[in-house]
């Protein structure tokens, strides 16, 4: 059984991970910037709404492409209304992940999972599944919530996991009340 801090964030509260605070907390395009470069194959693994996704479209370029994968259909629904009829739409795949399955098969040269890890119950499933899709010199940027969400000590144990799945750990980028790392397959 869940426990209360590893339960997925509802579809109905979807808007709260849109607003304009939470933008000038974590703008996308800063953080994003420094890692991702246009006509790269980018995953947004637990997208919701898409608040990193829809920059990730604009930094892959048209050349480039987003797979933006959530548990959530009613996720999805919201970020598929927001790009519909826009130029990102052909730069996104929406993927319906299943509980224990990621359900991308495609290389990735970047993938983000923004305060989602400690929502998923089998992490050694996780990072072995992005292991397997990310390109040789592809890496992966973990952001976690500090203060009632991730210890310092259940982050060291999810970078321990995905040591344990091959990747190697280095700090990512300092992000207000955040724990971050950057995770490369060699």
């Amino acid at each position: 059984m869940a426990t209360e801090r590893n339960r997925v964030c509802p579809a109905g509260l979807a808007d709260s991970l849109d607003g304009r605070m939470r933008r000038w907390l974590q703008n996308p395009r800063a953080i994003l910037t420094p890692y991702i470069k246009e006509g790269m194959t980018v995953l947004d693994v637990g997208c919701g709404p898409g608040f990193f996704s829809i920059e990730i479209a604009r930094l892959v370029g048209n050349t480039g492409r987003v797979i933006a994968a959530d548990l959530q259909e009613g996720m999805l629904g919201k970020l598929r209304d927001k790009i519909r009829g826009t130029a990102l739409e052909k730069r996104m795949t929406l993927v319906t992940c299943a509980q224990d399955r990621i359900n991308v098969v495609d290389r990735i040269d970047f993938g983000l999972a923004f305060y989602m890890v400690h929502e998923v119950p089998d992490k050694v499933s996780l990072f072995t599944q992005l292991k397997s899709i990310l390109s040789e010199r592809g890496r992966i940027l973990i952001v976690e919530p500090k203060l009632f969400h991730v210890s310092r000590a259940e982050f060291r144990e999810t970078l321990g996991t995905a040591g344990r799945a091959g990747f190697k750990a280095q700090p990512g980028p300092r992000l207000l009340l955040s724990w971050s790392a950057v995770l490369t397959g060699s």
